[in-house]
C-alpha cells in the first residue's frame, strides 16, 4: 500500500524490502570514514578517560564504610586515610575513611559525621600493629595498671585527627591491623612506636598472628629504652610486672578454672 502523501510506488516499496547480501553490505560501507583519525581519536580519548576515571575512583576515591568492605588485594599494598572518631582501648580505635583528604573536599565540602547515630556501621575498627597496651576493664575483668593512662594518651594524640593507616590484615575480631601515622608539628609520627617510647605498651608477644610490618626490631629497641629508663608501665618493681599478654593468659586460665568448678 502506498501512503497518500508519498511518491513511492508499490514496485519501489517491494524493491526496498528485498534482502541484500552481507558481502554487498560490507562493500557498500564507506570504510574511509573510519580510517580518518579525526573520527575515531576523540571517541578513543573519551572512552579511555572514562575507564581511567572509574578505575581511579574505585581504587582511591571510593569511601570504604567498614572493614569487611576492604578488598583483599589492598592488604600489605595500600594505606587508608581517615579521621579518628573514637578510641576504644589503648591500642585500637575507629576510623572514618576520607579518601583523597582535603583535595577531595573532606572538611570543607564533605562533612565527617560526629553523632554516634550517623557513624554507626560507617567506620573501620583499627588495631595498632606490633604493640599491646595494658588491658582495660572488660567483661567483668579488672583493669591492668596504666590501662587508663594508655587510653588517655592515645585519645589525646589521635582522637579527632586525620591519620594514615598502612593496612596488613583483618584479625579474628574483624579489626584491621595497621601501622598508623599521624602528623604532629609537621612531622609524621608512628603512633605505635610513640606508645612504646612512653612505656604505655609492650611489643606484641603472641606466638601467632603477630604483625609488625617490618618494624619489629625498631619497636623492640624502643621498648628496651623505655624499660631501661623505667617509663610508664616499666616504672614498678620487675617482679610484679605483668605484660598484657601474661595478663590475658592468666585471666583466660582463671575463667576456665572457674567454669570447670561450676560445671
Amino acid at each position: 500500500m502506498v501512503w497518500p502523501f508519498t511518491s513511492a510506488s508499490k514496485k519501489d516499496e517491494e524493491a526496498s524490502r528485498e534482502p541484500v547480501p552481507w558481502t554487498d553490505s560490507l562493500n557498500g560501507t564507506d570504510w574511509q570514514h573510519y580510517k580518518d583519525p579525526r573520527n575515531w581519536i576523540p571517541t578513543l580519548l573519551v572512552t579511555t578517560t572514562v575507564l581511567a576515571s572509574l578505575k581511579i575512583y574505585r581504587s582511591y576515591l571510593r569511601r570504604i564504610p567498614g572493614a569487611v568492605h576492604i578488598q583483599p588485594s589492598f592488604f600489605r599494598k595500600r594505606s587508608i586515610f581517615g579521621r579518628v572518631t573514637s578510641v576504644g582501648d589503648g591500642d585500637n580505635f575507629h576510623l572514618y575513611h576520607t579518601p583523597g583528604g582535603r583535595l577531595a573536599g573532606w572538611g570543607w565540602l564533605r562533612r565527617v559525621p560526629i553523632k554516634k547515630s550517623e557513624l554507626r556501621n560507617k567506620t573501620i575498627p583499627i588495631r595498632l600493629a606490633g604493640i599491646d597496651a595494658p588491658e582495660g576493664a572488660h567483661f567483668g575483668r579488672t583493669a591492668q595498671p596504666f590501662s587508663t593512662d594508655a587510653l588517655a594518651w592515645l585519645s589525646s594524640y589521635i582522637l579527632g585527627r586525620s591519620v594514615r593507616a598502612k593496612i596488613y590484615k583483618r584479625d579474628q575480631y574483624d579489626r584491621v591491623v595497621a601501622t598508623v601515622f599521624v602528623r604532629r608539628w609537621l612531622l609524621r609520627r608512628d603512633v605505635g612506636l610513640e606508645m612504646l617510647k612512653r612505656g604505655l605498651a609492650t611489643t606484641y608477644e603472641a606466638k601467632s598472628g603477630a604483625e609488625f610490618g617490618g618494624l619489629e626490631e625498631k619497636y623492640k629497641a624502643a621498648e628496651s629504652v623505655a624499660k631501661a629508663k623505667k617509663r610508664g608501665m616499666w616504672g614498678g618493681e620487675p617482679q610484679f610486672f605483668e605484660s598484657p599478654r601474661d595478663y590475658k593468659t592468666r585471666m583466660n586460665l582463671e575463667e576456665a578454672q572457674s567454669n570447670n568448678t561450676k560445671s
